[in-house]
C-alpha cells in the first residue's frame, strides 16, 4: 500500500523528519510502549529481553524489525516469521523502508507507528473533554484509538455487554479521515437473517414480498464514512459469506439483484463473543474473523475501571438530572462506596440505567443508598470467591429472575434485560439455563 518511492514523494511536501519530537509507539494485547526516536537511532524490535523495545507476544520474533530515526524514520524486517506489513503490502527482509508518521507498521499482532508530537507528550494539555480520570486499560484504549483512526484498517472491538464497544467505535470514526462522512450502526442480532440482509447489501424491486421498490443497504448509504457491524458474532452464516465478498471486493449484490455495486466505507466490528471459539465452533467464519480483525480493540469492563465510576457517576447524574428538570442531585458518601463495590454485570450501561432510576427516586435532590438499591441487589462482600464466580452468580441469578417473571419466555426476557434474544440464549448456554425451564415443570 505504502512503496518506498510514494512515501518518499509525499516526504517532499513535509519538513525534516527524525526530529527529537517524534516517538515510536508500539501496542499489542495486554500493553504498549513508547519511546522517543531522535534522529540516527537504531532501535530493535522483538520478543527477546535483548531488544530496545521488547513486545511479549508469540506473534513477534525474537528480534522481529529494527526502526532508524532518520531522517526520514525507517522500518527494516530482521527476517521475521510473521514479516512486517504496511498496509497490504509485506516488506522485503532486510530492506529500510520509509516509515511515515502516522503509518502503522504491523508486526504479527503487534502494532509500531512513529508520532509526529508538537511538544513533548510529558507537556501536551488534557484534551477539554477527557476525563479527569481515567483507568490505565482505558488509557490504552484511546492511545491505540488514535493510532488505528487515520488507517484504512478494519477495527474490531471486543468486551462484555454494555462496556462500551458503540462509543469507542464512533471515537475511532470521528478521529478518522472519514470523520465527515455518516456513521452508520447495525445490530446484527436484533434483525431477522432475511431483513438483515436486505439492511446491509439492500434490495431490488419484486425480490421479495412487500418489496415495492429498490432500496440502497447500509454499506451503499454509508458511501464516503464508517458502519459498525454490532454484536457481529450472532450474524448468520449464510450473511457472512456476502458481508467478506464485500470485505474483499469493495462490492456488494443487493437481495435480488444481478449486478455487484461498488460501496466505500470503514468496517469497524463489535462483539462480546470470542469469535476464535466460535470459528473452531464453526458457527462464525474463520476467514471473515481475520478480514474484519484488522486491529483489536478490547474495551476493560466497569469493574476493573474503579477510577472512573465517579466521574461516570456524576455525568450520568447531570444528565438525568436535566432531562427530569431538577437541580443537579448529589450522592452521599455511602451510596459513592457502594458504586464502588458492585460488581457492575452489565457495566456502564447498567450503571447509567442505575443512575437515572436513582435520580428519579431521589426527589430531594440526595441520592442514598436505598435510591440505588431500589431494584438491584446488594453488592457483593469480599471473600474467597474470586469476583469472577461472584459475577457470574449474580448475572445467573437475575437472568433466572427474569425467565421466572416472564414464564421462560426468551423474548420478552430479554427485552426486560434490554439484551438481544441471541446474546440471552448465549448467556443461558453459558451459564447452564436452557434446561432450566425443563427442570422447572418436572
Amino acid at each position: 500500500m505504502w512503496s518506498d518511492e510514494e512515501n518518499t514523494t509525499k516526504l517532499r511536501s513535509r519538513p525534516p523528519l527524525g526530529s527529537p519530537s517524534q516517538r515510536l509507539v508500539a501496542f499489542w494485547d495486554g500493553g504498549s510502549f513508547s519511546r522517543e526516536l531522535p534522529p540516527g537511532a537504531r532501535l530493535v524490535i522483538g520478543r527477546s529481553e535483548e531488544c530496545d523495545v521488547r513486545i511479549p507476544d508469540e506473534s513477534v520474533s525474537r528480534r522481529h524489525a529494527v526502526v532508524y530515526g532518520g531522517p526520514p524514520p525507517r522500518i527494516e524486517d530482521l527476517e521475521s516469521a510473521n514479516g512486517v506489513h504496511l498496509g497490504e503490502l509485506r516488506l522485503d527482509p532486510n530492506t529500510p523502508t520509509v516509515l511515515l508518521p502516522g503509518n502503522v507498521a504491523e508486526l504479527g499482532a503487534a502494532l509500531i507507528v512513529v508520532r509526529a508530537m508538537e511538544e513533548p507528550p510529558a507537556r501536551a494539555a488534557r484534551p477539554p473533554s477527557e476525563p479527569p480520570e481515567l483507568d490505565p486499560g482505558m488509557r490504552r484504549v484511546r492511545q491505540l484509538v488514535d493510532v488505528v483512526a487515520k488507517t484504512p484498517i478494519p477495527v474490531l472491538v471486543l468486551g462484555e455487554t454494555g462496556v462500551g464497544k458503540g462509543m469507542v467505535a464512533e471515537m475511532v470514526h470521528r478521529r478518522s479521515l472519514r470523520a465527515d462522512g455518516p456513521f452508520v450502526r447495525l445490530n446484527c442480532a436484533a434483525l431477522a437473517e432475511n431483513l438483515l440482509e436486505s439492511e446491509l447489501f439492500g434490495h431490488e424491486r419484486g425480490a421479495f414480498t412487500g418489496a415495492t421498490q429498490a432500496k440502497p443497504g447500509l454499506l451503499e448509504s454509508a458511501a464516503g464514512g464508517s458502519v459498525l457491524l454490532d454484536e457481529v458474532g450472532d450474524m448468520p452464516l449464510s450473511t457472512q459469506a456476502k458481508l467478506l465478498h464485500a470485505l474483499e471486493h469493495g462490492e456488494v449484490l443487493p437481495v435480488g439483484g444481478v449486478r455487484p455495486r461498488p460501496i466505500d466505507v470503514r468496517f469497524i466490528a463489535a462483539t462480546n463473543r470470542d469469535l476464535q471459539a466460535c470459528a473452531a465452533a464453526g458457527t462464525f467464519r474463520q476467514d471473515l474473523y481475520f478480514r474484519l480483525n484488522g486491529v483489536t480493540i478490547t474495551v476493560p469492563p466497569l469493574r476493573e475501571r474503579h477510577a472512573e465510576i465517579p466521574g461516570l457517576a456524576r455525568a450520568f447524574i447531570r444528565e438525568a438530572s436535566i432531562q427530569l428538570g431538577r437541580p443537579a442531585t448529589q450522592l452521599t458518601d455511602q451510596a459513592y462506596q457502594w458504586l464502588l463495590e458492585y460488581a457492575w454485570p452489565g457495566n456502564v450501561r447498567e450503571l447509567r440505567h442505575l443512575l437515572v432510576r436513582a435520580t428519579l427516586f431521589a426527589p430531594a435532590g440526595v441520592i442514598g443508598v436505598e435510591h440505588l438499591a431500589h431494584e438491584t441487589p446488594a453488592p457483593p462482600r469480599k471473600s474467597g470467591t474470586s469476583l469472577r464466580a461472584q459475577v457470574r452468580d449474580l448475572e445467573a441469578k437475575r437472568i433466572v429472575e427474569a425467565l421466572e417473571r416472564h414464564g421462560y419466555n426468551q423474548v420478552e426476557t430479554a427485552k426486560a434485560l434490554r439484551i438481544a434474544r441471541g446474546t440471552l440464549r448465549s448467556r443461558m448456554k453459558e451459564l447452564g439455563l436452557l434446561g432450566a425451564r425443563t427442570k422447572s415443570r418436572a
